[in-house]
């Protein structure tokens, strides 16, 4: 296995937990400690905003790079056996879908439209 087909693995395997974490924290048979760790490393995980900047040499991607991969694993770690299976069984489904063209185009215009909506807006609100 070649070392790009390494990277590419452990960032596919990291994109399923992040999943997998998402759907036991949303799953009554996690412990509530648990359930509140998923929840806040989920949320990190999945929002744009980070703890570091992007931007910061090095440090930037220190937290993309070790922090989240490790709350995941010590979570993963923490779940009861049948919280684990029932959640990765649900991300597979998930993650296994085919995306949607159409529906990815609907999303664009319907952003598009909104921000050109705005953008009138301003535009006339600033026009007198």
């Amino acid at each position: 296995m070649t070392f790009l087909a390494a990277v590419k693995d452990w960032a596919q395997r990291i994109k399923r937990d992040v999943v997998v974490v998402y759907f036991a924290a949303r799953n009554p048979a996690t412990p509530w400690p648990v359930r509140v760790l998923a929840w806040v490393v989920a949320a990190y995980a999945l929002s744009p905003i980070d703890l570091i900047p992007d931007f910061i040499p090095i440090l930037g991607y220190l937290d993309d790079l070790l922090l989240v991969p490790l709350a995941l694993h010590i979570i993963v770690r923490l779940l009861p056996t049948e919280v684990l299976r029932q959640s990765r069984t649900q991300a597979e489904a998930v993650l296994s879908r085919p995306r949607s063209s159409a529906a990815a185009i609907v999303f664009v215009l319907i952003w598009v439209a909104c921000t050109a909506a705005f953008a009138y807006w301003l535009y006339r609100l600033y026009q007198h």
